[in-house]
């Protein structure tokens, strides 16, 4: 179960990032429950407050298992629960982009042997997501500043660009060496 959860601010290029969503596992069942669903908003409620970060609005579609206490937890908190539309598909078209997005880089290269390496490889691939990846609603920029562009033709020439490979190879993050 992931949920969308940003943080907005205005100004400059910089702050345009910061409010970008940024999505947060929670957890994976096979078989979710009112009760499982409302332990994940206590969940997301504490890694909240860990982070020292404060979210507006969650996004959630109108499925039965999210109960009342769900969204009390989350009102308890200062977080507005916001229902997405009967037969509207593109009012939550953020979490359908992620989705489709998690399944097409990550999901459909791996072979996910249990529950556990589930969760190993959804909470790799949101923090690539959150961190490195490039976003189209940036012109391609990541979400944390880019390094200083190298003008000086001498600096070239000692270029050094270092790769991490995340995953196995499927995830893969460039940076220039120090």
């Amino acid at each position: 179960m992931t949920n969308r959860w940003c943080r907005r601010c205005r100004g400059s290029r910089r702050a345009s990032a910061e409010r970008i969503a940024r999505f947060r596992v929670l957890g994976a069942t096979a078989h979710p429950t009112a009760s499982w669903v409302t332990q994940a908003a206590r969940n997301l409620v504490m890694d909240l407050q860990d982070a020292g970060c404060r979210a507006r609005y969650l996004i959630r579609d109108r499925d039965g298992t999210f109960p009342d206490l769900f969204d009390a937890v989350l009102a308890d908190a200062g977080i507005k629960v916001v229902l997405t539309g009967v037969r509207m598909p593109r009012m939550n078209a953020i979490m359908e982009r992620w989705v489709q997005t998690c399944r097409r880089e990550l999901l459909d290269r791996t072979l996910i042997w249990n529950q556990h390496h589930l969760l190993h490889a959804l909470r790799e691939f949101e923090d690539f997501y959150n961190t490195h990846r490039p976003h189209r609603s940036l012109n391609g920029a990541p979400l944390r500043p880019a390094p200083e562009p190298l003008t000086e033709p001498r600096r070239l020439d000692q270029l050094d660009i270092l790769r991490r490979d995340r995953l196995g190879g499927v995830l893969r993050e460039y940076q220039h060496a120090a």
